[in-house]
């Protein structure tokens, strides 16, 4: 069975979805099966794999609410080697439409159990709220939650809050929560204050902050209006550079042997 994290954040404009694209892509050019899962009405993921919307037939919404397996929606990009359950706009009315319904909060975690033994990670993009739809993606989450946190002092406010949510969802429902990593995001050296909420964040969560650090380029901010993630629109860049060092993080931490190679240049 392969391992599930959930990208969570309750502020939007972080990196989740950036880093859901990103390290799916390099899992997957490090040899793992990877299975991107949309949970945000946005739909960004999707589009940020060159998926189109208006085409899409079916994907997390069907498979939250029920009406269809989520096997039956996976969508697979052969030259990436990655796979995604998309969104569509539907997706927004899923709260609405479970709020009545008994362990709501599970739906996507059963929805995803036939899935887990086909692929090596599964990566949840969550939507930037601390709703049901991020609750079933944290619930879902077997091996834990990354939290992407960007360099500026707002978002470092809100880790304190979300820390909260995180204590309480664990007393309540998931005690077996677990906090993957802190993934420090759009990191600009040239200010003291991303040099400060570095500092700050990993004096107060330790062992537990990524050692990769993400910065902010403009190439990471172009890629997806290209359909592409940084590891074909730019290979050369820092952010490739950057989301290639985490994946391997990710990888050494879970146990997995890296492969002997080399990030393709082009």
């Amino acid at each position: 069975m392969g391992r599930t994290y959930t990208l969570v954040n309750q502020k939007g404009g972080v990196g989740k979805t950036t880093t859901v694209i990103n390290l799916g892509a390099y899992l997957a050019y490090f040899g793992q099966r990877v299975l991107l899962i949309d949970l945000d009405p946005q739909a960004n993921a999707t589009s940020c794999l060159g998926v189109e919307k208006q085409t899409i037939r079916g994907g997390t919404y069907e498979a939250l609410i029920g009406t269809s397996p989520a096997a039956n929606h996976i969508l697979h990009n052969p030259r990436l080697k990655i796979s995604i359950l998309p969104a569509s706009p539907a997706l927004a009315g899923a709260e609405v439409e479970l709020v009545g319904e008994i362990a709501r909060e599970k739906f996507l975690n059963n929805a995803l159990q036939p899935l887990r033994d086909r692929y090596d990670y599964i990566l949840i993009d969550c939507p930037p709220s601390l709703g049901l739809l991020t609750l079933n993606g944290i619930i879902a989450a077997h091996h834990g939650v990354i939290i992407p946190v960007q360099c500026e002092y707002l978002p470092l406010e809100g880790l304190s809050q979300l820390n909260l949510t995180l204590d309480r969802i664990r007393n309540a429902v998931f005690t077996d929560l677990v906090v993957r990593g802190v993934l420090l995001t759009m990191f600009d050296g040239r200010t003291n204050l991303s040099n400060d909420v570095v500092a700050e964040v990993r004096r107060h969560f330790g062992g537990l902050v990524f050692e990769s650090v993400i910065p902010r380029t403009v190439r990471l901010a172009e890629a997806p209006s290209y359909g592409q993630p940084i590891s074909v629109y730019a290979p050369n860049s820092n952010g490739a550079e950057a989301y290639a060092s985490l994946a391997r993080e990710v990888l050494i931490g879970d146990g997995v042997r890296l492969p002997s190679l080399d990030i393709e240049t082009e």
